[in-house]
């Protein structure tokens, strides 16, 4: 049996998310559909992130097992052509044996775009949120500052991520720019929890908007309460955009 690694990008916006769902369209039952017509086998694959609906990935990655001689080209080549157009396989690899995608991965990072343009294009529109009003950028990037390190994310996950153990190392919390007036938030961290990227931006908002005091963060952090932090934010900004793994894997 070889173990194949696939680096995937994706639109989710037609999507329920990555995780298979009974009678819904989702990522990951399209590409096992797919790698199925592919291989011939049943094929189940193990991707790193388990996006919500609607979030895209640049980044996301995949691992299954198959006992297929089908050359790594022949099934990137192969599996695309069955695929949607919003969904592209970028690249298949032969992986250690034993690779899993989720559980080998030490780290990834999460980008949501947004923009307070007047009148977004639309060809930015599938993956910025539009937001409306003056952002004070500076109370927001001090905010942000507040979530690196080791903390306790209940306060900013939904109800399954705190069924789990809530403390997650974030490395990076951190904006810049990119071309046609978009703002990125990055976050990088060894694991990620239901809604957490989202929970985070949607308190950010807030501080923009002058409504949550940037110095409170680390309040609500200690607090663990849900109540006190901000709306989550809209899925179409969020995506994936790289998982890290140990060096040879």
């Amino acid at each position: 049996m070889r173990t194949l690694k696939l680096h995937i990008q994706y639109l989710g916006r037609l999507y329920h998310g990555w995780q298979v769902q009974p009678d819904r369209p989702t990522v990951q039952g399209t590409l096992e559909s797919a790698l199925s017509r592919m291989t011939g086998e049943k094929v189940r694959i193990s991707g790193a992130g388990r996006t919500d609906a609607g979030v895209h990935a640049r980044g996301q990655v995949a691992s299954f097992t198959t006992a297929s001689g089908i050359p790594a080209r022949g099934i990137l080549l192969g599996t695309n052509s069955f695929l949607p157009e919003d969904i592209r396989v970028m690249s298949v690899e032969e992986a250690p044996a034993g690779f899993h995608a989720r559980h080998h991965a030490i780290s990834k990072d999460y980008d949501y775009r947004f923009s307070t343009a007047t009148v977004l294009s639309p060809f930015l529109a599938p993956t910025v949120e539009s937001v409306r009003g003056d952002m004070d950028m500076t109370s927001m990037e001090r905010a942000a500052e507040h979530f690196v390190g080791r903390h306790d994310f209940t306060a900013f996950c939904g109800p399954e991520g705190r069924q789990k153990n809530t403390v997650r190392q974030v490395s990076v919390s951190r904006f810049s720019e990119e071309p046609g007036t978009v703002r990125v938030y990055r976050i990088s961290a060894d694991g990620f929890l239901q809604y957490l990227v989202r929970t985070i931006v949607g308190t950010l908002f807030e501080v923009g908007r002058g409504r949550i005091d940037p110095d409170s963060i680390p309040g609500i952090l200690a607090s663990r309460d849900r109540a006190r932090a901000g709306p989550t934010a809209a899925a179409r900004g969020l995506t994936l955009e790289r998982v890290h793994y140990p060096e040879g894997m």
